[in-house]
């Protein structure tokens, strides 16, 4: 048995006009626990993040805490690229759905996704 299960998505040559909606960051971040099963415990948060002068050229990171865990979202329009986490406690997260709906959404080209296994050595029971 393990913990949770994490999947990171770096997507590239993304619809620049798409990764720069913050209305189409906060509503994936509404939409995507809805459709994977989870339960949303605050309203999703977005901010604008101002470029860094080195290989941040900015954009929009928003966030959702879920009952399961969270899901992130990093823009980067000028770059055509999104970086995203799925971290959840439940098991057998359905891995394809997560990476299509990033696809579809942002006009992805290309995705890179790593699959990782949470808490393998997770406790059985409670501390006494």
């Amino acid at each position: 048995m393990h913990f949770g299960e994490h999947i990171t998505i770096d997507g590239y040559g993304g619809d620049k006009e798409k990764l720069n909606n913050k209305e189409l960051v906060l509503k994936c971040l509404s939409e995507l626990p809805k459709l994977l099963g989870m339960h949303t415990l605050i309203d999703p948060v977005t901010v604008w993040a101002e470029p860094n002068g080195k290989k941040d050229p900015g954009g929009w990171s928003g966030f959702v805490i879920i009952a399961e865990s969270h899901i992130s979202v990093h823009t980067f329009p000028g770059r055509g690229f999104v970086s995203a986490d799925v971290y959840t406690c439940q098991n057998g997260l359905d891995t394809k759905k997560v990476v299509s709906y990033f696809k579809d959404t942002f006009d992805l080209k290309d995705v890179e996704e790593n699959f990782i296994i949470r808490g393998t050595r997770y406790p059985d029971r409670d501390l006494e």
